[in-house]
């Protein structure tokens, strides 16, 4: 069962395209389904502000990596070839490995972010809640895989120093926000969304003195809760634009299609122009803010691109962690490729026996029929000297599968089995 990962992140695409790729969550069934139904393979697709990625645990003998990339090809409106220049893959053991480092924080923009194992968690818990008429969207292979993944990043976040510091996307946005008015005491905020990156924003901007925080949300209940919360405001959706005037920082994080903060609301709300600066991150994935809004007087725009330079200061002491962290990672993925590789050994090993213990069985009773004469003891002798001889012929290759297993050698090793004692990809005897 070939496992692989085919996706998008910041290293291979600039923000512009990854919020093409990126899908809502409510697109993410539809998309599971398509793959599923297309490949028959365990499908999960993770989406997050910096990555789009797409796991497979595909049948023996299938490939569903091209499938993979047609349909993100197809989501930016690109040939499969020009998406490829942005696309990576990762395969068996090497796609075990980058899960468990992005679960851990190891493969973020910002080193040991921590909401990429909560992203990981909804990735899993989406595709496992969808059905399709080619059946689970989700089985043993991704089931394991994603369970390991996620107790991979937890034990890296508790027993490692990897989150020590602000270098969370929320906290280097406020550490931005930091580098243009010094201190943040006194200042006015206006968060826009009341979704987890939100709400850690709220908490980052009262850690810092923020007099008065501001939160507007599509859903009034959920702005007012968190603003309750965390000792803020809340306004209804369509007025926050009346709230521009009077805060000094504006974060962006919903989860909107298009841009909600575009260069003619601004205008709207600021007829005369911002008098003073004014401090806007947009920290979403579509981008909430139209790119023309920077370009107004006064005012400081910058995305979740801006934000790497940010929060390069506060690396160093997790730099350090890293070794620590690799270590359990590396761990995570000898247990896991042990367990995965015994998918596609046992089955051989079984029909491996079964082919010899149907060949045995034929040739003992087309000799027994020459040889009427014995006893019923010694046909049973007859019978267990072959089955002894088979045995100790068959220790040997069961053992040395088991250990290609183990050291990643399985696959070619399996091939070879298969094809000197002629059994199909999924163990059984080749029908001529």
């Amino acid at each position: 069962m070939p496992l692989a990962v085919v996706g998008v992140s910041h290293r291979t695409a600039p923000i512009e395209l990854r919020e093409r790729f990126a899908f809502g969550r409510a697109e993410l069934p539809g998309a599971l389904i398509s793959l599923v139904e297309e490949t028959g393979a365990e499908t999960v697709v993770l989406s997050t502000c910096n990555r789009t990625e797409v796991y497979l645990a595909a049948p023996e003998g299938v490939d569903g990596t091209d499938a993979a990339r047609a349909v993100l090809a197809k989501r930016v409106g690109m040939s499969a070839e020009a998406a490829a220049r942005h696309l990576y893959l990762h395969r068996d053991r090497g796609a075990a490995e980058h899960l468990f480092r992005v679960s851990s924080g190891l493969d973020s923009m910002i080193l040991g972010e921590p909401q990429i194992q909560g992203q990981v968690r909804d990735a899993y818990a989406v595709a496992r809640e969808t059905g399709c008429s080619e059946g689970p969207v989700v089985g043993p292979a991704l089931n394991r895989l994603f369970q390991t993944a996620l107790n991979v990043g937890g034990r890296v976040r508790s027993e490692t120093g990897l989150g020590i510091g602000a270098a969370s996307v929320s906290s280097a946005a406020v550490d931005l926000s930091k580098k243009i008015f010094g201190s943040l005491k006194g200042r006015r905020a206006l968060v826009l969304g009341a979704g987890e990156m939100s709400e850690t924003t709220l908490e980052c901007l009262r850690a810092e003195g923020v007099r008065t925080a501001i939160v507007a949300n599509r859903t009034w209940e959920r702005a007012r809760e968190l603003a309750e919360r965390w000792g803020g405001e809340a306004v209804r959706w369509e007025q926050f634009g009346d709230a521009l005037a009077g805060v000094d920082i504006v974060i962006c994080s919903t989860a909107a299609p298009h841009p909600v903060l575009t260069r003619e609301r601004l205008r709207a709300a600021l007829p005369n122009g911002a008098k003073r600066p004014l401090c806007i991150i947009d920290i979403a994935l579509p981008r909430d803010v139209e790119p023309a809004v920077g370009d107004e007087p006064n005012v400081f725009l910058y995305d979740i691109d801006d934000l790497q330079a940010i929060v390069s200061g506060n690396l160093d002491r997790r730099r350090a962690e890293l070794p620590a962290a690799e270590g359990i990672v590396g761990t995570g993925v000898e247990e896991f490729w042990t367990w995965y590789s015994s998918l596609a050994v046992v089955p051989t090993i079984r029909a491996l026996r079964d082919h010899g213990e149907r060949v045995r069985q034929a040739e003992v009773e087309r000799a027994l029929r020459s040889l009427q004469h014995l006893s019923p003891d010694d046909q049973l002798a007859i019978h267990a000297l072959t089955r002894s001889l088979l045995n100790k012929l068959l220790h040997s290759p069961t053992v040395r599968l088991r250990q290609a297993a183990g050291n990643g050698r399985g696959t070619g090793v399996l091939d070879t089995v298969r094809y000197l004692f002629e059994l199909e990809p999924d163990g059984s005897p080749h029908e001529d």
